[in-house]
């Protein structure tokens, strides 16, 4: 019957959860994950850090910025294997960040060929579309590809 490992080393680490060596002292440098230094000064990870590194690469890979895979990591016991129901906690959290990303992509996609309500595709639509440069009143940016193109029944906000 063969031991189960309770500590790997960087290489290791980084081999068993398909990152760089570098991502690793960058996660640790962030505060994102924790390693023990052994009397030779290198670092040993606890099992736990596999799967706390395997959601980290979830969430980069869904777009959430590290400062919020940060945020929702220090939510978890110390020392606790993440979980199932950890998971489906953190990535509720995510899930409305996503939604929100997920429409701008798709207003993007939507109206690439028309104006995106900021004034700098073409003066002679923007007469046309914009005139006075109204829109700019609604915010700076492309207001429509993040509020949707203006209807009779519903206004740019």
């Amino acid at each position: 019957m063969a031991t189960k490992k309770t500590f790997f080393t960087i290489g290791e680490t980084a081999e068993r959860c398909g990152v760089a060596t570098s991502a690793l002292r960058f996660y640790e440098q962030k505060g994102l994950i924790k390693a023990i230094r052994t009397s030779g000064n290198q670092r040993r990870y606890h099992a736990t850090t596999l799967r706390t590194v395997s959601i980290i690469k979830a969430a980069q890979q869904l777009g959430v910025r590290l400062e919020d895979i940060a945020d929702a990591l220090t939510a978890l016991p110390e020392g606790r294997n993440p979980n199932k129901r950890d998971w489906e906690r953190l990535s509720k959290r995510w899930a409305q960040s996503l939604d929100q990303k997920i429409l701008e992509l798709q207003r993007l996609r939507n109206n690439l060929d028309t104006c995106i309500g900021c004034g700098c595709l073409s003066l002679k639509s923007c007469l046309l579309f914009n005139p006075d440069d109204e829109v700019a009143s609604h915010g700076s940016g492309p207001r429509y590809l993040i509020e949707g193109i203006p209807s009779e029944d519903k206004p740019c906000k």
